[in-house]
Formats: structure tokens, sequence, C-alpha cells
């Protein structure tokens, strides 16, 4: 990928050189070429070089470290700088515990995130930003006729990878974003599941567009959000296939504190070596919430993943929180 490619460039294929070994390329990668870049027809590069990653967001298949499935550690995309986490506010109802899942795998990446709630026609999003209230985080709202002008804003200068559940309209945003991207859009069936329309992660350059603002995208009130002074550069989106889960077996128990900011203070006050479970007796966490410095509904999802990670979850539905009213059926 090229930072200061327009959609004007020609398309290079490239093969991998044989150097390289087998040092994988992923999308976001910067790479060296050599050989025929025109993009005629039958051209044909080669890959000599992969620049040193600013950042590489992984997952894991599953979370259980255990198994050979659950140590598949796959990398969705390098240099990305922002993780935009599209979620559905009805139809399919939105999965805190999948969102809880993203925020962590960017902050362990020490990518920004961004929560887009799509289908803001259908429900409000009250009950998923008092969620997360007190992590004040980055949101825009989308309905089906607004005008994406905030979402760009916060999208110039930067290349920002798209993750979410199949259903939740990330493609159809997509193409909003880039119209001729043209990736194919799915229904979502009557359990509230999105079929898998995207296959591939694929890197889309943002046209140029006028400045402007939106009523109807909405940012957290967070003095250091503004968006990047961009240079006109719009921007590189990543949309990457629908996933059902994001397992984060790669991710250390003590980073994945950090995707709870919320939590962190209280663990201050815990004795050396606490694992933070619920079987602790004296761990702090219990308190700080009892006391109302945080919601019970985000203790229970870090203990679920902590318990995922070590295979003593149910992997089957990682994305759920239970007793979540947000979670569904």
């Amino acid at each position: 990928m090229f930072p200061g490619a327009t959609p004007d460039d020609p398309t290079v294929t490239a093969m991998r050189a044989r150097e390289l070994g087998r040092k994988s390329v992923v999308v976001g990668d910067r790479v060296s070429l050599v050989g025929d870049t025109s993009g005629a027809p039958g051209a044909l590069a080669r890959i000599v070089r992969i620049a040193e990653r600013r950042s590489v967001l992984r997952r894991t298949a599953e979370d259980d470290a255990t198994t050979a499935e659950g140590r598949l550690e796959r990398v969705v995309v390098a240099n990305a700088d922002q993780l935009v986490i599209v979620s559905a506010l009805a139809d399919p109802p939105p999965r805190t515990g999948f969102i809880d899942r993203c925020l962590v795998a960017a902050y362990d990446a020490d990518i920004e995130p961004l929560l887009c709630l799509t289908k803001a026609d259908l429900a409000g999003p009250e009950a998923v930003l008092g969620y997360y209230t007190e992590l004040e985080l980055p949101y825009v709202l989308i309905r089906p006729d607004s005008d994406l002008a905030a979402l760009r804003a916060l999208l110039a200068g930067r290349v920002s990878v798209m993750v979410g559940h199949s259903g939740v309209g990330k493609s159809t945003l997509v193409n909003r974003l880039v119209p001729e991207a043209d990736r194919a859009v799915g229904t979502v069936s009557a359990i509230g599941r999105g079929r898998h329309t995207s296959t591939s992660a694929v890197a889309l350059r943002l046209p140029p567009q006028p400045h402007g603002n939106s009523s109807s995208a909405r940012l957290a009130p967070r003095g250091d959000l503004e968006p990047p002074d961009s240079d006109g550069d719009p921007g590189w989106i990543i949309d990457t296939p629908g996933v059902r889960s994001f397992g984060l077996a790669h991710v250390s128990a003590e980073s994945l504190l950090h995707g709870f900011p919320d939590l962190v203070e209280a663990t201050v006050d815990c004795p050396a070596n606490c694992q933070h479970t619920a079987e602790e007796a004296d761990c702090a966490l219990d308190a700080w919430v009892a006391g109302g410095k945080a919601d019970p509904r985000r203790l229970a999802s870090y203990r679920r993943l902590l318990a995922s990670r070590s295979g003593e979850g149910d992997p089957r539905e990682p994305e759920r929180n239970p007793g979540d009213p947000l979670a569904g059926s």
C-alpha cells in the first residue's frame, strides 16, 4: 500500500520475491517493488522488501491458548492508525462483548478506536453509550440518509481498518464512502445474524471530498479527538470480512486490562500477583464496582475474557456478555 497513492494510479500486480522466505505480506504493508510497475496488462513486479510495521492488528481463531487452533494467530492488517468498530443498534442487536474485544485488540496494537453505530434509524444509542460512559469512547451515528462528512473528517489522513459482524451494514457503509468499491451487501436472517458477504480484506483509497459537517454524526465530547490535520489527504479504509468472534489468546492478561481503563485504577489496591478473577478473595475490583465506580457489566465482561483466554469459557459465542440486555438472544 502506498500512502501517496491516488485513485488514478495504476493497479500493480506483484509477487513476493523468493528471498523474502516465509515472511507474509498483509494488507496495509508498505513494500518495495522491482520490475514492471506500469500496471499494463500482463505486467508483473516483485515485492523485494517489507518495511517495518508501525502497528499490527492481530486476532486469534479462538481464545483457548491450550489448543493448536487457539494459538493460531492471524494478522488482520498492518500500519493502521484507527480501528473503526462497526456495530448496528438493531437488526442485529449490538454485542458489547464483541466491542470490548475489539477495544482490547486496538489498545494492544496501539491503534485508536472509533465506534461507528449504524442503523440509528431503528434504535437509539443510549444503552450502548451508557455502557461505555467511563471510557469517553469516540463515536459516530449512522443512518441510511446520514451525511457522512463528520465520519470522513475522522478518516482523513489516516489508515482506518473497519471490523464488525456480518449484517451490521459495514459493506453498505464502505460502498457509500467509496462508491466504486462495489462491496457485496447481504441481508440479516430471521434470527438476527448477517451473512458473510465480504470474503477478503481490501484497502480502499477514500475519494477527495469537500469540507463539511453533519448533524447526524456525533463525536464523543473529548478535546483530544479533533480530526487530524490531513493536509488534504482523504485517507484509506481497509474493509475486512465480517467476523463472529475476535479471539484474544495472543494478548497477555496484563494487556487485556488496558481494554478496560475504567477498571485499571482499582487494581492498584489489589494484592501482588492478583489474577483479578472472581475467585480472588482480596481482588479490589469487586469493591470498586460495589462502590459505584464502574459498571458491573464491565467487570463481568473483563472476567469473561480472562476465563476465555485460559480456555475456561465458552468460545462459541464470545461476543456476548451474559446478562447484558444489549446482548440479544
